[in-house]
């Protein structure tokens, strides 16, 4: 089985400007870089989780996301790092286009996004981890059966408790919730 950090894109990895598909808008969050290839020498494989509603909205269309993929994977290669797989949930309750307009197990914070991908990649949940910027995130990641870090970037605005709402940790960014992820790994492991 393979073991996988689940990322959200907007506010953790890179800054959240709404509903952007503009390639050269997008950049890495400080500190991605680095996490990342500490997580990569613990063996984890990386895997985009993420609610892009402005489909449903009607403010882009799902191939937009194929240049943000790509730009993404590019900003990475330099550092002999990529993301495994992606997973969009385009869906939105309150959409505009009627073909988006539904709940979904897909959305966050719905597991569905994780649970496809675990199951498409052999992932063993137990041992992989969500990283988010809002508890959305972290529910989804601990309904599907992982650990959870919460970036306490300012994103969280609505802190509504719940039973699957409360990360394992919370980090000030993303190279502080990989160097955690880094020493619990090493840790359970007698690294």
């Amino acid at each position: 089985m393979n073991k996988a950090i689940f990322i959200d894109k907007d506010g953790t990895l890179i800054p959240d400007i709404p509903y952007n598909v503009n390639p050269d808008l997008i950049t890495l969050n400080p500190g991605v870089i680095e996490g990342l290839k500490l997580l990569k020498a613990q063996g984890f494989m990386f895997i985009m989780i993420s609610n892009q509603s402005g489909v449903a909205r009607g403010f882009f269309e799902e191939p937009a996301l194929i240049n943000v993929k790509n730009k993404v994977q590019s900003l990475l290669l330099a550092d002999d790092l990529q993301f495994e797989d992606f997973y969009w949930s385009f869906n939105h309750p309150q959409g505009t286009v009627e073909k988006y307009t539904v709940e979904c197990n897909f959305r966050k914070p719905k597991p569905g996004m994780i649970l496809q991908a675990a199951e498409e990649h052999q992932i063993d949940l137990k041992n992989s981890w969500m990283i988010g910027d809002i508890l959305n995130d972290a529910e989804a990641g601990k309904r599907a059966g992982c650990q959870t870090v919460l970036i306490d970037n300012g994103n969280e605005t609505e802190w509504l408790a719940g039973e699957y709402r409360t990360p394992d940790y919370k980090a000030r960014d993303f190279l502080q919730a990989a160097i955690y992820i880094t020493d619990v790994h090493s840790t359970d492991f007698g690294i």
